[in-house]
């Protein structure tokens, strides 16, 4: 991710700060991190209907909704992100390096 994402997402965290219902102490950053589990419930849905899991529905969506709605999960989470911490992008490199190590110790991210 460049900078221009990291800018977008605080702009996003920046405007939810400015417009969201007042909540007390660390209630806002729950709830942006609970707005991740609706999220995913959103990519569930889609991801049942190009199986044509559900019977009354049939096949009710397309790869594209649910690509769709994967980028809408991670945004959500990034925003969640910044709303946690005050360098999210050093921590998100941080953790996807650890995450890569363990799982190639031989590799050497860049």
């Amino acid at each position: 991710m460049d900078d221009s994402t990291w800018d977008r997402v605080q702009w996003l965290r920046g405007w939810l700060d400015e417009n969201a219902a007042p909540v007390a102490g660390d209630s806002a950053k729950l709830l942006r991190v609970l707005k991740i589990g609706e999220e995913f419930g959103e990519v569930a849905e889609a991801l049942h209907g190009v199986m044509g899991a559900n019977p009354r529905k049939g096949a009710s969506h397309t790869w594209e909704d649910v690509t769709t709605e994967l980028c809408d999960v991670a945004v959500t989470t990034l925003v969640a992100l910044a709303s946690c911490v005050d360098d999210p992008a050093r921590l998100l490199d941080e953790r996807l390096d650890h995450l890569v190590r363990r799982a190639l110790p031989q590799a050497r991210p860049e």
